[in-house]
């Protein structure tokens, strides 16, 4: 049985603007410069919610430079 503590949880810009608080747009823009890495699927992006949670715990990065 897998470990889902483990399992990286993934979701929109739009989601992942809602669980850190973070405007929205500033998330798109960060994709848009390669700072945050980003799934495609067809049109729409998906990014790992629990890895950009991470990098904000961890200030690793420093995201917004």
């Amino acid at each position: 049985m897998a470990d889902e503590s483990k399992t990286p949880e993934f979701g929109t810009p739009r989601q992942a603007a809602q669980r850190t608080q973070m405007p929205e747009r500033l998330i798109r823009r960060l994709i848009a410069e390669g700072k945050i890495p980003v799934v495609r699927s067809g049109a729409r992006q998906y990014i790992s919610i629990s890895a950009l949670l991470q990098m904000l715990n961890d200030g690793v990065g420093a995201i917004w430079e």
